[in-house]
């Protein structure tokens, strides 16, 4: 009688890559390692959209009102203009008494949302995307770390939104990503009202002061088999109408084997948010390609979803430096919005 095969149970200390073989069960990344601040020094996130708010913080406000940014000049009003603002130079040149106004500076408010639904627990190259997310958003957290500068958070889960509360201070930020780490993992198959879309509806809702919007997820909406970028996802309208009052970023994240398949074999892919699953011969070069074109093309219309929403997008791996990512995408920014910020030239009426 032939005796079954008996397997020798798995290694301790896996990682990321025990959230393939069996269920995850806490973080992947200690605290320590979020906060890169060394290779974040030289680098600021500069806002292009106008603020809202009632400190007097570093950043452009959207009304007038006391500060140190310079609008335009007009004409003096005796009796309401105060005198030590009158521009001698365009009085000089108009011969009429002008005064400059200024913009009012504000602090800048950043909310980040954070997708923790069951495609999140999956990574293998030693982080799973949940903490890959986390991480974009402790980098973005200390990169707008500035005078009364407040961070807070959204942790979506299929059946709750949690919301932590925006605070200043590098303590505070301490303490919101101490609690992503630590939120129980959300099982297989879990299920709930919160969906992409319902989770950027209710933060546009909630939080109404216009300042910077993180939205950090996968992308990938359960049961949306379809691949034409004309087709717009369901959390597309959320997320236009996000844009149209806050600056949104969008951080899409990947892991290497989601868009590359190796070549192993027989492979269960398994959807951890439906019960579609189905075996793959991953050593045939043809499914492997077929399977590589389709997710290339998912993740383009995830892209042109996003330049069409009107917010800013970068993807990050679990096989790459995040830090190194964030920082080439923060440079770029910048040169666009020092582009945007450029005076006019020429001569005005």
């Amino acid at each position: 009688m032939s005796q079954a095969p008996v397997f020798a149970p798995p290694p301790e200390n896996l990682g990321a890559v025990s959230s393939v073989i069996t269920a995850p069960t806490a973080s992947t990344l200690p605290l320590s390692k979020l906060a890169p601040e060394a290779a974040l020094r030289r680098l600021e996130l500069t806002i292009v959209r106008r603020l809202e708010g009632f400190l007097h913080g570093d950043h452009q406000g959207l009304l007038p009102g006391p500060g140190s940014e310079t609008n335009d000049a007009r004409e003096y009003v005796p009796g309401q203009d105060d005198v030590r603002k009158i521009d001698w130079a365009v009085t000089a040149r108009t011969t009429t008494p002008h005064v400059r106004d200024t913009i009012a500076d504000r602090e800048l408010e950043i909310w980040a949302l954070l997708d923790v639904t069951p495609s999140m627990n999956w990574g293998t190259e030693g982080v799973t995307k949940r903490d890959l997310g986390i991480a974009a958003v402790a980098t973005i957290g200390f990169l707008s770390q500035r005078m009364g500068d407040r961070f807070g958070g959204l942790i979506m889960r299929p059946e709750q939104l949690k919301r932590l509360p925006a605070r200043s201070g590098r303590t505070a930020l301490y303490g919101l990503l101490r609690k992503m780490l630590t939120e129980p993992m959300v099982p297989d198959h879990a299920t709930g009202p919160y969906s992409l879309a319902a989770g950027i509806q209710r933060m546009g809702r909630s939080e109404q002061r216009r300042g910077m919007r993180l939205v950090v997820s996968d992308f990938l909406t359960p049961g949306d088999f379809e691949l034409d970028p004309e087709v717009a996802p369901e959390w597309e309208r959320p997320m236009r109408q996000l844009s149209i009052r806050n600056q949104v970023l969008a951080v899409e994240v990947v892991d290497s084997h989601e868009i590359d398949f190796p070549d192993v074999g027989d492979l269960l892919i398994r959807d951890p948010e439906t019960d579609f699953s189905r075996y793959v011969n991953t050593s045939d070069a043809a499914a492997r390609e077929r399977m590589n074109a389709a997710t290339a093309a998912q993740r383009e219309r995830i892209r042109v979803a996003l330049r069409r929403a009107g917010a800013a997008h970068i993807q990050l791996r679990t096989d790459s430096d995040w830090v190194s990512d964030i920082a080439r995408f923060v440079l770029a920014y910048r040169r666009t919005a020092a582009t945007l910020h450029k005076p006019q030239t020429g001569v005005s009426r």
